[in-house]
């Protein structure tokens, strides 16, 4: 009799068990609904990243579209395709050092030394190749590599002595300006050979129409194959995925941005080649940060140095590996800074160069406070710097009055950077 109660009682437990199980099988991840609930599933996921503070580069999309309306209202040569070619250009240098800046505010730190390291490359080549009459490409792989040395320095004594990076590099700031000073001599500057690599680098344009339009060919179709193929992938490990339709959304929208940016450089000189350059390291970048072990790295650093230390990740050496590639990009946005004036000079890298440089990165998106941004971030950022320096310019409006605004454009990101990390800690996502 005991026999039979046990097993009724084995076998009513097997039954809920049963029961229960299906409910567990049954509680899927919210966010693989989204698309299968339409347009009500994405205002339910919109209001959602807002209540959590993640919108992403969403206000900076919009803020950039408000300025560009604004500035194009009031003169209407703003968005004309000479401008937009020139702004093009001319957010190249800054851009190039706000993506190593990317990496450094990923960890929660600051480089300080960036611009005096940007104006040391500069005149690493001309006093190279002009002064000395060096070849052009050993020349300019010298001038990046003083970046690299220079950034790799920085990142030893912050991460092997502890010295904190703002004082690292604002040391840093003051030595490499009195280096460049020092090699630049007496005179102060060194006009760069206008048929030379480093001027065509800003001055040298794609005039054939189908380079632009190819560009813009293969951008569409390498992301619609990309995030194609991420989403198969996603969709076979059983976490959130995009379905197609929305991916051809996205592609679309894509293809109207680029087609239209290629319509415009064509009606000018057609595309600029710091442009292409430019985007290349941008692709460089994000699949370095996205899509490797070592972006991983950099991005578990800015969330918690001990934990990433306890999961065995070398925080020395990444440190340091983080700041030798601030200071490569610093380089290299030198090299196209003096490719634009066509010279080294004593003004390189000076007054308000590198407050843009790091508003550039933050603007974009990138937390000063570490563990969130992307390389794209620079490109957003740079926009909207050199969209309200160029609009402004326009109008004819002073200087001092262009640094007030800038500043707060940046106080303002910053804030809703702070307001932004409050959220998500309070939604228990920091």
């Amino acid at each position: 009799m005991s026999i039979d109660k046990t097993s009724t009682a084995a076998a009513d437990s097997a039954a809920e068990n049963s029961d229960a199980a299906p409910a567990a099988v049954a509680a899927v991840d919210p966010r693989l609904l989204v698309r299968e609930q339409g347009l009500a599933g994405y205002l339910g996921e919109f209001k959602r990243k807002m209540k959590a503070g993640d919108l992403g580069s969403i206000p900076v999309v919009v803020g950039l579209l408000l300025i560009w309306a604004i500035f194009t209202s009031l003169n209407s040569n703003f968005l004309t395709a000479g401008n937009f070619s020139d702004m093009s250009v001319a957010m190249v240098g800054t851009g190039m050092i706000a993506v190593g800046i990317v990496f450094v505010l990923l960890l929660g730190e600051i480089d300080l030394s960036v611009g005096s390291v940007s104006g040391v490359a500069g005149a690493t080549f001309a006093v190279l190749n002009i002064t000395h009459g060096m070849n052009e490409v050993l020349a300019l792989v010298l001038a990046i590599l003083t970046g690299t040395v220079a950034g790799t320095i920085h990142g030893f004594v912050f991460a092997r002595i502890g010295v904190p990076a703002f004082a690292v590099t604002l040391a840093g700031l003051l030595f490499w300006q009195g280096f460049m000073l020092q090699i630049l001599g007496s005179n102060g500057t060194i006009n760069l050979n206008s048929d030379g690599i480093v001027v065509k680098l800003t001055s040298y344009y794609f005039s054939d129409v189908a380079a632009a339009y190819g560009l813009a060919i293969v951008v569409t179709a390498g992301y619609f194959l990309s995030a194609f193929f991420d989403s198969r992938r996603r969709e076979a490990a059983g976490v959130p995925s995009r379905p197609l339709n929305e991916i051809i959304v996205r592609t679309v929208l894509l293809a109207v941005l680029v087609f239209a940016a290629a319509i415009v450089f064509n009606q000018y000189k057609g595309l600029p080649l710091a442009v292409v350059i430019f985007l290349a390291f941008l692709l460089l970048t994000d699949f370095v940060l996205r899509r490797t072990s070592y972006g991983r790295m950099v991005f578990a650093l800015g969330g918690s140095v001990e934990a990433s230390r306890r999961a065995g990740i070398n925080v020395e050496l990444v440190r340091i590996s983080v700041f030798a590639i601030a200071g490569t990009f610093a380089a290299m946005g030198g090299l196209f800074v003096a490719s634009r004036i066509a010279s080294a000079n004593q003004g390189a890298g000076a007054g308000d160069f590198l407050m843009n440089v790091i508003a550039a990165a933050v603007i974009g998106g990138t937390s000063l406070f570490g563990g969130r941004g992307r390389t794209w971030d620079a490109l957003l950022g740079v926009m909207v710097i050199v969209s309200i320096q160029y609009g402004l310019a326009l109008q004819g409006v002073a200087s001092p009055v262009q640094y007030m605004i800038t500043g707060g454009v940046l106080l303002a990101t910053v804030v809703i950077d702070a307001v932004t990390r409050k959220t998500q800690k309070t939604a228990g996502r920091a």
